[in-house]
């Protein structure tokens, strides 16, 4: 056990003596809990290939918090290798809260209060320095190769819960009641939504060239209807919503089925989102011998005129004007624009504040007869 006040491992110079208006006893709590920190705390744990690796880092954090102790803004040197620190940073408060514990009398508020919040004074420092580099990483280079790969990484994991989460509602690993099944639709449909993010995102960041692609194909649209209304109808009863699908005279079209389920998925999933009280509705119906109109409506609250001249934004600037972040509807609609756009149509929207919202959009299918 260090004696109090004391740093006594070799490279920890300039750390033997505790800042100016620090008593001895807090200065030498703060020292037994980082050699305590060290000594404990595995080293695979914090990613490094040998105890004496540790230490390093753990001096790096004491003198960021010795400069918040002392009044100054902590810094990191070799800001590269910011992310291994936090381990150490967490295990040095840990350290520290239990030598308070130990040794509170002794100690007194004031300084016990002081060197923790001269940790949280790191913590913060440390937090804010990994956030400006990823900020430059998102605006330099290698910021759609980041994306991308953010996207891609997503997406497996929520397959899997896609793939369970459907066995388990089919019974296929056993009976389930009627509120399980209402709850597991609800999981998946959560994960269906988060994985079409994280396409659209990727789509986005690729430029949304390949929004539609492949040669046009005979579909049934009440296929595409029937597969949107199995997805969203667990959000829908939830909220105690009325889903309602309205079907399409001449059912079989030639066109891009997939990117049309896409649009219609992501305009009902929006529409269950911002509705509380009663219905949203589906339709289809044709407005020429080979033109159809698609309408997704809702009885919701509306959107404000402010927001109608960026709505199709993919981002949206963050109340304080300084920054920007992806827009809770605006990332989708944004999709839904280019998909449609892409198969000839503009998507429209008609709003009325606490009265509902109807997204429409009118293109070219072609009849295919019934297949």
């Amino acid at each position: 056990m260090p004696p109090l006040g004391a740093f006594p491992a070799e490279g920890w110079a300039g750390l033997q003596h505790g800042p100016r208006g620090l008593s001895r006893q807090a200065w030498g709590a703060f020292a037994r809990a980082a050699v305590l920190a060290v000594d404990g705390w595995p080293a695979e744990a914090w990613g490094y290939a040998a105890p004496d690796d540790v230490r390093e880092p753990m001096r790096r954090v004491c003198v960021a918090v010795r400069q918040a102790l002392e009044g100054e803004t902590p810094e990191f040197e070799d800001a590269e290798s910011l992310l291994p620190l936090r381990p150490p940073l967490d295990a040095l408060r840990r350290c520290f809260l239990e030598q308070v514990g130990e040794s509170y009398a002794v100690l007194g508020m004031d300084d016990m209060l002081r060197v923790l919040g001269a940790i949280e004074g790191a913590q913060r420092a440390l937090d804010e320095n990994a956030a400006q580099r990823f900020s430059a990483r998102f605006s330099g280079p290698d910021a759609l190769h980041l994306v991308v790969e953010v996207a891609h990484d997503m997406r497996s994991p929520l397959g899997s819960i896609l793939f369970l989460a459907e066995r388990l509602r089919k019974g296929q690993s056993g009976p389930v009641d009627a509120v399980q099944e209402r709850q597991l639709g609800l999981i998946y449909s959560a994960a269906f939504g988060l994985s079409t993010l994280a396409s659209d995102v990727m789509e986005l960041a690729r430029g949304g060239n390949r929004l539609v692609g492949g040669q046009a194909m005979a579909f049934s649209v009440s296929e595409i209807f029937s597969s949107v209304r199995a997805i969203v109808l667990p959000m829908a009863e939830e909220k105690r919503l009325d889903l309602r699908v309205v079907p399409l005279e001449g059912d079989w079209r030639v066109g891009h089925a997939a990117a049309l389920n896409r649009v219609i998925l992501n305009l009902a999933t929006n529409a269950l989102k911002f509705t509380n009280e009663g219905y949203v509705e589906v339709a289809a119906r044709p407005t020429g011998r080979t033109r159809v109109e698609f309408s997704v409506t809702d009885t919701g609250r509306g959107i404000p005129p402010k927001v109608l001249s960026s709505l199709y934004d993919a981002f949206r600037r963050r109340a304080n004007g300084e920054s920007y972040a992806f827009s809770s509807a605006g990332l989708g609609l944004s999709i839904c624009q280019k998909l449609i756009q892409s198969m000839g149509g503009e998507l429209q929207v008609d709003t009325e504040l606490e009265r509902g919202t109807r997204f429409s959009f009118e293109i070219e299918l072609v009849g295919a007869g019934r297949m």
